[in-house]
C-alpha cells in the first residue's frame, strides 16, 4: 500500500512538471542599448531654391578679369551704392600697368582708396569713382613678393629686381599692347620691348578694354612713373576739348608740369591713346621719381577734378 502511494505521487509530479514546460511563457523584447546602433533613418535633402544659390554680387569691387598666371584684376567702386542707373559720371583711375617697376602708380592707388573711404563727401552725389590699383599684379608680386596691398619696405633697391616686374608673366609691356600705333616690338626708353602677338593679346589690357567698352567710364586717369608731369592723349585724331581740360585741371592743382603728349620717344600701343581713339577723355599722370607716392600733390589733382563733374 505504501508502494502504491509512492508511485502515484511521483506520476503526479512528472504530469505538473510536463505542463510547465510545455506551456509558452511570454515573449521577451531586447531594446538595444547605447553602443548598439540602428540604421538611421534616410536623409531628404531638399535642394536650395535657384535664388539661394546665386553668388551675391560685392557692389564695393569687380573682378574685371585674370592675369595671365590668374590673379585677380579687381576694381573698386567708391561708392559702392552707387549702379548704372544711379550715377551720370564714372571716373577711373588706374594704377600698376607696369607692375614691380612702377610699384609707386600702386601705392598711390591704394592711397586714393583710403582717401574715399575716409572722406566719402569728396565724391560728389552724381559720380561712381572706380580705381584699379594694380593692373599687373603678375609683375607687382615678382618684385615685391605679392599681388596685394604691400609697404615701401617690401620694395627691393636693386634696379634689376625692379625692372624685372615691369612686364607681365608673358614678358610683355602691357603698356605697348593696346590699339594705336600697336606693334610687336615696342619701346621703352633705348630698350626693346614685347608688345605682345597681337593688339590685346595679353588677358590684363584685354579685361581693362572690356570693362572700358563695357561701362563707358566717363574719363580715365592712369598713373606712370617717372617724369613728373600730366600728358594729354591722342592718337592722331587731335586732343579731345575735355581731355584738355583735364589735363590743365589736374596739373595746375598738383603743381605737376603740363603736356599736350608724350614725346620723349616713340610709343606704341598705349593704353591711354587707345582710349583717346574710342573717344574718351585720359589722361597719364607721371610721378616725379620711382621711390614716392606723391599723395599730398596727387590728392590736389584729385579734388579738382571730382569738382569739375560735380552737378
Amino acid at each position: 500500500m505504501k508502494n502504491t502511494i509512492i508511485v502515484v505521487v511521483i506520476l503526479i509530479i512528472l504530469g505538473i512538471g510536463g505542463y510547465l514546460l510545455t506551456r509558452k511563457g511570454p515573449e521577451v523584447v531586447v531594446k538595444p542599448n547605447e553602443d548598439q546602433t540602428t540604421p538611421p533613418p534616410p536623409v531628404v535633402v531638399t535642394p536650395p531654391s535657384a535664388s539661394s544659390t546665386e553668388a551675391v554680387k560685392d557692389p564695393s569691387k569687380t573682378v574685371i578679369g585674370k592675369s595671365v598666371e590668374g590673379n585677380n584684376l579687381t576694381a573698386y567702386h567708391y561708392p559702392p551704392t552707387k549702379t548704372e542707373s544711379t550715377r551720370d559720371t564714372e571716373i577711373l583711375f588706374v594704377g600698376g600697368i607696369h607692375g614691380g617697376y612702377s610699384w609707386n602708380t600702386t601705392l598711390v592707388a591704394y592711397e586714393l582708396m583710403d582717401y574715399l573711404e575716409k572722406t566719402p563727401t569728396a565724391i560728389p552725389s552724381n559720380v561712381k569713382v572706380t580705381v584699379i590699383p594694380s593692373l599687373n599684379p603678375d609683375g607687382q608680386k615678382k618684385t615685391v613678393g605679392t599681388t596685394e596691398r604691400f609697404t615701401k619696405a617690401a620694395v627691393p633697391t636693386a634696379p634689376a629686381e625692379r625692372i624685372s616686374g615691369r612686364f607681365n608673366a608673358n614678358n610683355v609691356d602691357l603698356n605697348r599692347n593696346f590699339d594705336c600705333d600697336w606693334q610687336a616690338e615696342g619701346v621703352w626708353q633705348t630698350k626693346k620691348v614685347s608688345g605682345g602677338t597681337a593688339v590685346f593679346s595679353e588677358p590684363e589690357s584685354l579685361a581693362i578694354q572690356k570693362y572700358v567698352e563695357e561701362n563707358k567710364p566717363d574719363a580715365v586717369i592712369v598713373w606712370y612713373s617717372a617724369a613728373g608731369g600730366v600728358f594729354a592723349s591722342n592718337c592722331h585724331n587731335g586732343v579731345l576739348a575735355e581731355t584738355k581740360k583735364l589735363t590743365s585741371l589736374f596739373a595746375k592743382a598738383s603743381g605737376y608740369k603740363e603736356y599736350n603728349d608724350f614725346d620723349f620717344y616713340e610709343i606704341t600701343g598705349d593704353m591711354v591713346n587707345w582710349l583717346a581713339k574710342k573717344n574718351i577723355p585720359a589722361i597719364s599722370v607721371l610721378l616725379t621719381d620711382h621711390e614716392n607716392t606723391e599723395w599730398s600733390k596727387n590728392k590736389a589733382g584729385i579734388d579738382a577734378l571730382l569738382k569739375n563733374y560735380a552737378k
